[in-house]
């Protein structure tokens, strides 16, 4: 339920006015050739389409997505939004940026990042630009509070490989963990797990994922084990277990909108409260200081030609689907693709041009952005802003960024339609 909203949320966020001018992909509804590369969110494009997220199995063939930069062991210190890259901004070098963001990522106090969450939007979103093939990932953090409020960490693979930690905003004494396998819904695989005041403490959550078992663990100690042998489905004749290479992702979203589904709304607490006291500087938002990467050995007998990237060489998004390279792609445009990386802006200049970035177009069109309604891209500019004194709920003292709201246009309409495409290919 989290995973399947979270995406259509995530969706509508990305999209809004511009979904009828899309392909949607998905299950035997592959990209053409003018748009290739099948987004996260299940719609076709080129440029932003092609990088993190783009789905191989539904793309139009298998070189339309870039290939994925290889684990990086690191000790990410969230410290600014140095090393973070508006989502428009990223062509695939990761020389240039280890972490992109839709939303408002603020820098704190110099010592961590928020993810911020205003009225009219649907949060924010950091991906990293590095992909991890089993590893130990570890962050430390602080979630949100409040009814439909939900702070996530997560891996995500392009082919929906997925293993998370979700708290939902009032349930502040448990993380909720869970993995897919494909995007495909299990809800049986999700599992509380304890961690105290969750809002008000500091915590490390770490996944460490190999290719026999995945581990939750919460401060050091192991609260949850996964065994891939556990896994085995008859009916498809393969391991549901995560096992692609994946992007680590951080979020901040609000499961309860009047959009959603009762069981959603429910699962979440109930529906967001746009004017609680626990908005700081107008939004809500989770606190995190650090993400630590630490990347292990492919599986044995992976396919090793080099050490750059990860492709997939078939579509049955297996182990033995992944090649280690050392092809690199690095657009040289938001026209271009893993089919032509070279493609310049003057090469698609018609209205019916394929979209470039999720959600650039029809985001930021309101009078009520920052700076007006002439830049369509500004609704998800990476900002730091200056800091005000503040307390989250009584027992948590700080300094935020100064507030950059977002508002998209016809933001109810665009969830439903996010969950009508989203339903098309889960």
């Amino acid at each position: 339920m989290a995973r399947f909203l979270r995406a259509a949320l995530l969706a509508a966020y990305l999209s809004t006015s511009v979904f009828a001018a899309q392909s949607p992909c998905g299950p035997g509804s592959a990209c053409p050739s003018d748009s290739p590369c099948c987004s996260a969110y299940g719609q076709c494009g080129v440029g932003a389409y092609c990088l993190g997220g783009c789905d191989p199995r539904y793309s139009f063939d298998l070189k339309s997505c870039a290939p994925a930069p290889v684990c990086q062991s690191q000790d990410y210190k969230l410290t600014s939004l140095n090393d973070i890259a508006d989502i428009s901004t990223y062509l695939g070098d990761t020389s240039k940026t280890n972490w992109v963001a839709s939303g408002k990522p603020v820098a704190y106090n110099n010592n961590a990042i928020l993810l911020t969450m205003a009225p009219d939007t649907v949060g924010t979103l950091v991906s990293s630009t590095h992909y991890v093939w089993y590893g130990k990932i570890e962050a430390t953090l602080t979630t949100s509070i409040g009814a439909g409020v939900v702070t996530a960490f997560i891996l995500m693979s392009d082919s929906k490989d997925e293993i998370d930690y979700e708290f939902v905003g009032v349930d502040l004494n448990h993380a909720q963990t869970n993995f897919y396998s494909q995007g495909v819904t299990n809800y049986n695989n999700e599992v509380n797990i304890s961690a105290s005041s969750t809002n008000t403490q500091t915590h490390t959550y770490a996944i460490d994922w190999t290719t026999d078992q995945i581990t939750w663990s919460v401060d050091g100690n192991v609260l949850r084990t996964k065994k891939r042998s556990e896994t085995w489905n008859s009916t498809s004749n393969r391991w549901d277990f995560p096992q692609t290479p994946s992007r680590v992702q951080i979020s901040l979203w609000p499961a309860g909108l009047p959009s959603a589904g009762k069981g959603t709304i429910d699962w979440a607490g109930g529906l967001v409260d746009w004017n609680s006291p626990d908005m700081k500087n107008g939004y809500y938002y989770a606190i995190f200081n650090e993400i630590k990467i630490t990347c292990y050995d492919p599986p044995a007998g992976a396919d090793v030609q080099g050490k750059k990237s990860y492709i997939y060489k078939d579509t049955k998004a297996t182990n033995q689907s992944i090649q280690i390279t050392d092809s690199t792609v690095i657009l040289q445009s938001l026209y271009a693709t893993g089919d032509n990386p070279g493609t310049q802006p003057n090469a698609a200049q018609s209205s019916n041009s394929p979209q470039t970035v999720p959600g650039v177009s029809g985001i930021g069109t309101r009078g009520d952005l920052p700076g007006g309604s002439s830049n369509a891209a500004s609704g998800s500019n990476v900002t730091a802003g200056s800091t005000t004194s503040f307390t989250q709920g009584t027992t948590k003292s700080g300094a935020l960024g100064k507030q950059q709201s977002l508002r998209t246009g016809g933001s109810a309409f665009a969830v439903l339609v996010a969950i009508v495409l989203v339903c098309v290919w889960l």
